[in-house]
């Protein structure tokens, strides 16, 4: 193949066909000559890392990353059980897993294998667990263990001996997408769900036409200037999890507070939220608008998590399917102050005990903007509140 060949329309050009090809091109060289186009792959990975794991530090080397990319989704969108093992080894193989080039390394792999579930028959995906790993450090492991994400997303893959024993052999290993259950939870029936006119909530009508506001109450307010905090680095750092991993443009705010008596259901309000030493609650009224509260329910808080850490920032920093679940997930557990060693099932049991908040606040803390989301939850003995916001703008994005 000579990869320097001079295409239809691209004059005296000498730049090598897949600098010059874009989607719809590598789309049809996928279709007709996907040996070539791999090919081509090899070629462009040891133009720009010579055969070194490391890869050069450079912006040519991220260049090539791309391009690379292109290749493989190209290959990954084109059904064939040979399109989807070029995929998978232009990503697993050929892309670096050095530092300098691992962030976008990660999300293209996790692209990649997102694509193949979606596009690709399963039986010709098969194939590629049938040597099972040995260690979790290579990056081909990493597409594998997405894609049986991917699988698990959509509630397929189950009872396949190829499957389930790779998918074992990662829980041996400790992978971390390994102890999330392999088929998507009633609770989880919302992940990746867009229904026309139900997008974020932004304003106090939105927010009423979805669930049912709770009026204030004198007990709300006495109860939260009572509460004491209970600061846990560890736990509000699993708990902010989706909006730390996924770059939203502000730190969220996380707190646990004790209160002294076990609460009324009926005090559990914005009146209570609005009594606690919350940054984000800081100068309520500057804004116009009044703060209000309404009952949620764990499905619509597990929905929002996944939805932030997967959709991320306008800079495209989502962190895909399986990884956002598995951030939505830890976020849930920390906010019912759960230890991760507790059974899934288990923790959907333990989340209809608890009482679910979502509020809203006009305050110069949330910027109004793309996306702000505030809850607060109720434990069982009613004794202990945990509350997470965060607020995210695109008016420092960079295009």
């Amino acid at each position: 193949m000579n990869n320097n060949e001079v295409m239809p329309g691209d004059g005296a050009s000498c730049r090598p066909f897949w600098e010059r090809s874009g989607p719809v091109e590598l789309k049809q060289l996928a279709e007709s000559r996907p040996e070539e186009l791999y090919e081509a792959a090899e070629q462009v990975s040891g133009r720009a890392f010579g055969g070194r794991p490391e890869g050069p530090a450079d912006s040519e080397g991220r260049s090539e990353v791309r391009i690379l990319g292109r290749i493989a989704e190209a290959l990954a969108d084109t059904r064939s059980r040979d399109c989807a093992r070029f995929a998978v080894d232009i990503v697993g193989r050929l892309v670096p897993p050095d530092p300098e080039h691992r962030q976008g390394g990660d999300r293209l792999r996790r692209s990649i294998a997102e694509k193949l579930v979606k596009n690709q028959q399963l039986r010709d995906l098969e194939p590629l667990f049938g040597d099972l790993p040995e260690e979790l450090e290579d990056p081909a492991v990493e597409v594998r263990a997405c894609v049986l994400g991917e699988f698990a997303m959509i509630g397929a893959g189950r009872g396949r001996p190829a499957l389930d024993v790779y998918a074992e052999r990662l829980r041996e290993l400790g992978h971390p997408l390994a102890r999330l259950p392999r088929v998507r939870m009633d609770i989880e029936h919302r992940f990746g769900v867009r229904v026309r006119g139900f997008g974020p909530v932004k304003t106090p009508d939105q927010l009423r036409s979805r669930f049912s506001e709770i009026p204030p109450t004198d007990g709300g307010a006495a109860a939260g200037r009572t509460a004491v905090e209970r600061s846990d680095t560890e736990r509000a750092g699993m708990a902010s999890e989706p909006f730390t991993v996924s770059g939203w443009s502000d730190e969220p705010e996380a707190r646990f507070f004790a209160l002294s008596n076990s609460l009324d259901p009926d005090d559990f309000n914005i009146s209570l939220v609005k009594e606690l030493p919350l940054e984000s609650m800081a100068g309520e009224g500057t804004r116009r608008g009044r703060a209000l509260a309404c009952h949620t329910t764990p499905d619509d808080v597990l929905n929002e998590l996944f939805a932030a850490a997967h959709d991320g920032r306008v800079e495209g920093q989502g962190q895909g399917g399986p990884y956002a679940r598995l951030h939505a997930w830890n976020s849930l557990y920390a906010l019912m102050g759960m230890p991760d060693d507790i059974p899934f099932s288990e923790a959907v049991r333990r989340a209809s005990d608890h009482r679910w908040l979502r509020f809203m606040a006009f305050t110069d803390w949330f910027h109004h903007d793309t996306v702000d989301l505030a809850f607060a939850v109720l434990d069982p003995s009613r004794t202990r509140v945990a509350v997470l916001a965060a607020t995210d703008t695109d008016a420092d994005a960079h295009f």
